[in-house]
């Protein structure tokens, strides 16, 4: 209780004692991207358009964003709030996991999401534009690729900023010899130029959202115990599969924080090394106290045995060692202690 306690003085909710007692023996922490490394808060930075983008483009990406609660989605929704456009109406909505959206207007179909979706549609991109989607992928941005049919129309290239908590997170953990992997649905470059960022030992990109559970499961295959870190309605499954699920609280999915064990109040994924710090420190004062209190009552068995100590004297020593055992627990509150 004293330890749950003290996590709630440094805004980190610990739901339960299992999850702070398994917290300690975590070797392998995961971390989601956009919302949790970053601010998750994305803005877009860059458009580019090809020679057949008409006006009418920009009001039908406008309609489909509309539809979605992606953090990429939003940040489209207001740029082209901010210029003034206008939904346009469209007839048909499909959302698709982890690659984007799908929706017609008349005959026509249009699509806006990740590179899987390009692939999907079989829509081509020239080597003058490849150079630059590398640029902006190395430079850390996320691409969100609109077009019709199949023709690419359009690329949007999405900035969030990375966290300056999330630098020191890890190399807290790293410190302690945690092994840290970024997870993220993001292209192989942005993915790697954000582990570079914050010196991650490992980076997945590309992964959906069943990706993201196999990856858990792979590592636990591994041997490893392992932290997932994520704050999206997809990250839900993923944290359920984790051995210790970690949620942001001021900006995670309700679905998300529902399913975490433990949950971030405030977003600050430097709280995870304190996390692991109050259940170390937490546990070993639980070890101290059972040991005092076997010891103690040894004592006085042995003691009862050879006709030294009377009844009295047993009830004495162990009202004793629970109020010392709470006087001990107390310890744990102690700010300079951790």
């Amino acid at each position: 209780m004293v330890g749950i306690g003290r996590g709630a003085e440094s805004h980190i909710l610990i739901k339960d004692a299992v999850a702070l007692e398994q917290m300690r023996k975590v070797d392998t922490v995961v971390l989601d991207k956009t919302g949790t490394v970053t601010e998750g808060r994305p803005v877009v930075t860059g458009w580019l358009h090809d020679a057949g983008w008409q006006n009418e483009h920009k009001g039908i990406l406008y309609a489909a964003e509309l539809k979605s609660e992606h953090p990429l989605a939003l940040a489209i929704v207001e740029a082209l709030k901010k210029e003034g456009e206008k939904p346009a109406l469209i007839d048909s909505f499909e959302s698709r996991t982890g690659r984007g959206i799908v929706v017609t207007r008349g005959n026509k179909t249009f699509w806006a999401g990740s590179h899987r979706l390009l692939k999907d549609f079989g829509a081509g991109i020239s080597d003058l534009l490849k150079g630059m989607v590398e640029d902006y992928e190395k430079s850390g941005k996320s691409l969100v690729y609109f077009g019709e049919g199949n023709t690419l129309r359009a690329f949007i290239a999405i900035s969030d900023k990375i966290k300056d908590t999330s630098r020191q997170a890890v190399k807290q953990l790293k410190e302690s010899g945690k092994y840290i992997v970024l997870l993220t649905g993001d292209g192989h470059l942005t993915a790697q130029n954000v582990a570079g960022e914050i010196d991650a030992n490992r980076f997945i990109s590309d992964a959906l959202p069943v990706d993201k559970e196999n990856v858990i499961k792979e590592l636990q295959a591994e041997g490893r115990v392992v932290a997932m870190v994520g704050d999206g309605i997809n990250d839900a499954p993923v944290l359920t599969r984790a051995d210790i699920g970690i949620a942001m609280g001021a900006l995670g999915s309700d679905a998300a924080i529902e399913a975490a064990d433990i949950v971030l109040m405030d977003d600050d994924p430097s709280k995870i090394a304190l996390a692991r710090k109050i259940s170390v420190h937490t546990l070993k004062i639980v070890k101290e106290n059972i040991w005092f209190a076997l010891i103690v009552k040894a004592v006085c068995l042995v003691l009862g045995a050879l006709g030294i100590a009377n009844m009295w004297i047993a009830i004495f020593a162990d009202v004793g060692v629970m109020v010392l055992a709470v006087l001990n627990a107390i310890r744990a509150l102690r700010v300079h202690d951790l």
